[in-house]
């Protein structure tokens, strides 16, 4: 893309008045290739000077900048020039060392929606799908740009001959273009609230990244007047299963072949002790403190002793991330826990329901010493894809057309809801739920709000009482 002209036209310099018709300043304009540019000066030597050096500029045939409307030669000692392409793919590889995988991923999504509003037209463009294809998974992973086969490698080589500069993100209607292309679907709507915001946060912190590197004098986004939506954090309540629902949910999972059988305490630990995916996948049998069977000594069989209850004590959580974006080409990535340093350990209690889920578990799919507790049929690791079907198809045979329609239990994260709406419905101190929860106390209740029943009724028994003791004492 050609980034410079010509074509130029300096006009006389304008004397600004204001209402009291004294003079208050004066106005250099001038156009490059139809493109108006302005430039204000208090004291009329100041604009005389400057109208002066753009049309011996002018004269003497120098090149004026499309992005700054100046000659080249006055901004070329100022500033480095890179093309958004590769300031793009060096800020995923800046960030790649230090980022979880699952971020590595939301830098990627991104950059890849933000990028099309950074590219020029071109003989030779790639399907809309290839391009998005190749950034998310090629261009911007930093593990994976190298190894990109023949047909990805000419759509990159696209990619980098039609990128416009960074430095045309000063100009506010550019940047405006590149927000508004991150924060929307393909369809030109808006995207999710939480997408919206991830997105402009990620585009935010490489801006200052091409501040830092000087590609930038100013972090143009800060000084935008765009207001990002309000995110809602509240739990749905139409999402939350009762007790009866979530027997019959786990009764169903046990029952899908071949996989149900050993993903009942898996779910089981969702719904009672209100364990993330992520959590529960990575649980390991020293995570589990559940008491020992006693010896009926009338019957002489092994029974559930008086207290059944256990806990649940770890440290770690392993989302799902995919082989291309971990450092040892793992599907999941084993981190810290959400909201906790590394090393910092929660205990959950272990109720009786769930208890014997494990005994049953371990029974059958003892994992060797140190191994996860759930795993796949032929391999170590849960496939996502896994209990995803078995979740899905379980929901199906559980609930009623209806509530198969309905946000109930849509996805296995909202048995974690469940639990800890049951336990602030059962009285539980917000501050002891938060504990368990791995949250806190003011995030618990702003999510968790429209969760807990009867505290409406409770409210207006409290104030008709009230009501009634100021009647009888007047």
């Amino acid at each position: 893309m050609e980034h410079t002209t010509y074509k130029v036209r300096v006009y006389k310099t304008e004397v600004r008045k204001n209402a009291a018709g004294k003079v208050t300043s004066y106005r250099v304009e001038w156009i490059t290739a139809g493109k108006r540019w302005k430039k204000t000066f208090q004291r009329s030597a100041q604009a005389d000077s400057y109208r002066s050096n753009l049309l011996t500029a002018a004269r003497e045939g120098e090149p004026f900048s499309l992005i700054t409307g100046e000659p080249v030669k006055w901004n070329r000692i100022e500033r480095p020039e890179m093309s958004w392409y590769d300031f793009a793919c060096k800020f995923a590889d800046f960030k790649w060392k230090a980022a979880s995988a699952k971020y590595r991923q939301d830098i990627a999504r991104a950059l890849t929606s933000a990028t099309p509003a950074m590219l020029t037209s071109g003989n030779g463009k790639p399907a809309d799908l290839d391009l998005r294809t190749a950034m998310r998974r090629w261009a911007f992973n930093t593990k994976q740009r190298d190894e990109a086969p023949g047909e990805i490698a000419e759509v990159l080589a696209w990619l980098a001959k039609h990128s416009r500069l960074v430095s045309e993100l000063a100009e506010a209607a550019t940047v405006r273009a590149v927000l508004d292309a991150a924060t929307s679907r393909l369809n030109g709507k808006p995207a999710a609230t939480s997408t919206i915001r991830r997105h402009k946060t990620i585009l935010q912190n490489a801006l200052d990244y091409a501040v830092e590197l000087k590609l930038l004098d100013s972090n143009p986004i800060k000084s935008l007047k765009w207001k990002p939506p309000q995110v809602t954090y509240e739990v749905d309540r139409r999402s939350v299963v009762n007790p009866m629902q979530a027997r019959r949910l786990l009764t169903e999972v046990e029952a899908q072949k071949p996989s149900g059988k050993r993903l009942v305490a898996f779910f089981g630990a969702m719904y009672y002790a209100a364990l993330r995916p992520e959590e529960a996948v990575n649980l390991r049998d020293d995570n589990i403190i559940i008491p020992a069977l006693v010896k009926n000594t009338e019957t002489g069989q092994m029974e559930e002793p008086a207290n059944d209850w256990g806990e649940l004590h770890f440290a770690s959580a392993a989302p799902f991330a995919g082989r291309e974006w971990t450092d040892d080409g793992s599907l999941r990535e084993e981190r810290a826990l959400k909201h906790r340093t590394e090393g910092v350990i929660r205990i959950v209690p272990c109720p009786p329901p769930l208890t014997k889920l494990f005994r049953i578990h371990l029974d059958e799919f003892a994992p060797s010493p140190g191994e996860r507790l759930f795993t796949g049929i032929r391999a170590s690791e849960l496939p996502y894809i896994t209990y995803r079907r078995v979740w899905n198809k379980a929901r199906q045979n559980a609930l009623t057309d209806k509530e198969v329609r309905s946000p109930l239990a849509k996805r296995p994260y909202d048995l974690r809801h469940a639990c800890v709406s049951t336990w602030l419905n059962a009285g539980v101190p917000a501050t002891q739920v938060a504990e368990w929860a791995g949250h806190s106390v003011e995030v618990l209740l702003r999510i968790y709000a429209k969760c807990i029943v009867g505290q409406d009724e409770i409210a207006r028994q409290r104030i008709d009482q009230a009501l009634k003791d100021d009647h009888r004492d007047s």
